[in-house]
């Protein structure tokens, strides 16, 4: 919870730095962004809210289900002309106004889902053979990474595909049927790029950003003069410049004008955000109760690890060009809802009234349901010292005899 409220209030103030000169240049205050992100900020909080009091308890394995084929769905309608928005060629979102909807968000936290029910609740199937063993994974997470990609979105699909492969791996899936995947993976991959020419330039520049600084490699080359540019101390809050020449500097690339106005002591302690989320999203997910609701917090967790370790490693130059934001700090309204709805159900699965109540091996009947764990163990230790008083009164009231 800590972790994620500095994470929002930090995003909110490098957004408004982000974003308000070029509002202000194009003859607006420039807090038009800042406000919708506030918003989103106002509605995510209170998500995060119902999912930790109420989440645990209206998801269920119907409702798990229709979440994802109303992705699948909404992913459909959106590349319809028309009803989709379209920006610089991609159709991801639904807009009425200034508000937007981006149903691949959804989509993620819905394999989330899925992924972690079946897994929890066919745990021998996965020994099976390839086919047996990863079809129900593979009809819900190849339609929605293939509509994903359409769009065109590798990196959200990227990081769908990413959490579902740790989410096997945890659950002891085979090497030899992670490795068909991955296989899998990377021909698909390989198709998308033969088929949208784009995919191959942001490829090339990312092997050779410098010779293509002014074309395809013109975001990434910025992004780390920008970072460089910073040093350890970054120049000040609100001081740099290459967010104004920067695209989609609030959001995917914020990072980028983190590193410059806070220097590399900014990115670290961003990071260093993310590592407590890590160690306590993982920590809840050993102590979980059921095998459930372990796969459920380590997925979400790995949902929000492997967007925030995409993003960062764009920005500074390790992974090719993708359009992917930083979890709880770019400029991106659907993902910041989702991603506090994730913590939500994490907080919940956290809470101790999710964790299950075991019976006693040694007292079976006398066990009470709906009780704590600590109740429990007081009354198991009062019943301890009672037969142990006991068995001293008999053996003095021998000893007289």
């Amino acid at each position: 919870m800590t972790a994620t409220l500095c994470l929002i209030a930090f995003g909110a103030v490098m957004v408004y730095s982000a974003s308000s000169p070029l509002g202000a240049l194009a003859g607006g205050y420039g807090t038009g962004e800042f406000v919708v992100y506030l918003i989103a900020i106002a509605i995510g909080l209170f998500v995060m809210r119902f999912c930790e009091q109420y989440g645990l308890r209206l998801i269920t394995p119907e409702l798990t289900r229709l979440m994802l084929l109303g992705s699948c769905g909404l992913l459909l309608v959106v590349l319809v002309p028309g009803l989709g928005r379209d920006v610089a060629g991609a159709r991801r979102w639904f807009a009425v106004g200034p508000l937007e909807f981006q149903p691949s968000e959804l989509a993620k936290l819905a394999l989330v889902l899925y992924a972690a029910r079946y897994l929890a609740d066919n745990p021998r199937r996965l020994q099976r053979d390839f086919k047996q063993a990863l079809a129900p994974i593979a009809v819900a997470l190849g339609p929605a990474c293939l509509l994903i990609a359409v769009e065109p979105d590798l990196g959200t699909a990227f990081v769908c595909f990413a959490t579902i492969m740790t989410m096997l791996a945890v659950a002891g899936a085979p090497n030899g049927h992670l490795l068909r995947v991955l296989l899998l993976a990377a021909a698909g991959v390989g198709l998308m790029i033969l088929v949208h020419p784009y995919e191959l330039a942001r490829l090339t520049s990312f092997l050779h950003p410098l010779s293509e600084r002014t074309s395809a490699g013109f975001q990434a080359t910025q992004a780390q003069m920008a970072v460089g540019s910073g040093g350890l101390w970054g120049v000040g809050l609100a001081q740099s410049v290459g967010k104004m020449w920067l695209p989609e500097a609030q959001s995917d690339f914020i990072l980028a004008v983190v590193g410059q106005e806070l220097g590399t002591l900014g990115i670290v302690a961003v990071v260093g955000l993310y590592a407590m989320i890590a160690y306590a999203g993982l920590r809840t997910a050993r102590r979980a109760a059921s095998g459930y609701l372990k796969l459920l917090a380590f997925g979400l967790t790995s949902l929000i690890l492997c967007q925030g370790i995409l993003n960062i490693f764009v920005v500074l130059g390790i992974a090719p060009l993708t359009g992917v934001p930083l979890p709880f700090i770019s400029y991106a309204p659907t993902n910041l809802i989702v991603m506090l709805a994730s913590v939500g159900l994490l907080l919940g699965i956290a809470r101790p009234a999710a964790r299950e109540l075991r019976l006693v091996d040694d007292e079976p009947a006398n066990t009470t349901w709906g009780v704590s764990s600590e109740q429990a163990a007081d009354r198991g230790g009062y019943r301890r010292d009672r037969r142990a008083r006991g068995a001293r009164v008999g053996g003095s009231q021998a000893a007289r005899g």
